[in-house]
């Protein structure tokens, strides 16, 4: 009989790590144990079940319905350059909450970039060889083939945002709408009222919604949406500053600015104070990611705090299930399964 005594170092659910130190052996022997592997000696095996039992330690299910598969490895594919993964704190936070939770099974994790044709074409051969269990995509656009390639192939893919409200694949991503609602809000409430919007790239559904939220959030305070205040970037820093020049142009007399990400927010003020504009005495800010950017600006950024760490967590979660049935949701015939987080606006000096 299990002891409940026995509680992990951490204080929280006893882990792998710890039952295998308990038993005296590797973590993939607790784990061939766990999934019933016969390539295990009988001594072996008990003490890994005394460690279990000991522990109270309870496998994660889906990591179990893993042990069955052909490649034990998972693609994490960013559709863009490598220089934008590695300048945007979005991917490194996705990276992490991806990391964290795939540690707790037997699975390998492999970066794949597919900015460029030829990074695309050679993905498509590689998937098309099954050489991974299932693909997590990051960063996908509204006319990215590769959700639907990965449908053809067959192979369980999940994505960090719908590519639009009829997504077929399963998703995760925060509720975008919600965030850029809510910055105009904030905004309208400190008494702002020529509110510029720096987007992200329209083609990407999480950067229309937050437009949608900037539109609505006016038009229900009983303002007009004026278009000249809406200016589209890329989610770049020079993105930023292009945006901000352009709207400053033709609007000279705005006094807030909502940007659809941090980076583009530091692109941004880089040109207000350019331009003479004291941040926040004349033109108030607001970013969006909540990342390091955004605590480390002069003045510290309000912003839009989305769960990227969680949604990494939540992305693997879904992938696993759908790994373990061995089958993409949209050949089952299944409902979609779309998780939608909920944001969070950081009120700092910038606004």
């Amino acid at each position: 009989m299990a002891s409940h005594g026995a509680r992990s170092r951490s204080g929280g659910r006893p882990t792998l790590e710890e039952v295998a130190a308990r038993a005296g052996v590797g973590r993939g022997t607790v784990s061939r144990v766990i999934n019933g592997s016969p390539r295990v000696s009988d001594a072996t095996r008990a003490a890994v079940e005394a460690a279990v039992a000991e522990l109270g330690y309870v496998p994660n299910t889906a990591a179990r319905a893993l042990a069955a598969n052909r490649t034990n490895a998972i693609a994490l594919v960013v559709p863009e350059p490598e220089t934008r993964f590695f300048a945007e704190p979005y991917f490194s936070d996705m990276l992490k909450g991806v990391g964290a939770e795939i540690s707790e099974t037997e699975m390998q994790l492999l970066l794949i970039f597919a900015g460029s044709d030829r990074e695309r074409r050679r993905l498509a051969q590689y998937l098309a060889a099954h050489r991974v269990d299932g693909v997590l995509l990051v960063s996908v656009h509204a006319d990215d083939p590769l959700p639907d390639l990965l449908s053809q192939l067959e192979i369980p893919a999940v994505i960090s945002g719908p590519r639009s409200a009829a997504e077929t694949l399963p998703s995760v991503d925060s509720d975008n709408y919600g965030g850029g609602r809510s910055a105009v809000e904030h905004l309208l409430a400190g008494g702002r009222r020529t509110i510029a919007h720096i987007t992200g790239r329209l083609d990407v559904y999480g950067a229309q919604r937050r437009v949608d939220g900037y539109r609505d959030a006016l038009r229900d305070a009983g303002h007009e949406v004026d278009e000249r205040l809406i200016e589209p970037g890329d989610f770049t820093e020079e993105g930023g500053r292009r945006a901000m020049t352009n709207l400053l142009a033709r609007r000279p007399d705005l006094d807030a600015v909502f940007a659809g990400s941090d980076v583009m927010a530091a692109g941004a003020r880089q040109v207000l104070r350019e331009e003479g504009r004291g941040i926040p005495s004349d033109v108030a800010l607001i970013g969006y990611d909540d990342s390091a950017i955004a605590r480390h600006m002069d003045p510290p950024l309000t912003s839009v705090r989305q769960p990227i760490e969680e949604m990494g967590r939540h992305m693997i979660d879904l992938l696993l299930s759908e790994i373990a049935d061995r089958r993409p949701a949209v050949s089952r015939g299944l409902e979609r399964r779309q998780v939608v987080l909920a944001t969070e606006l950081v009120e700092r000096a910038s606004s």
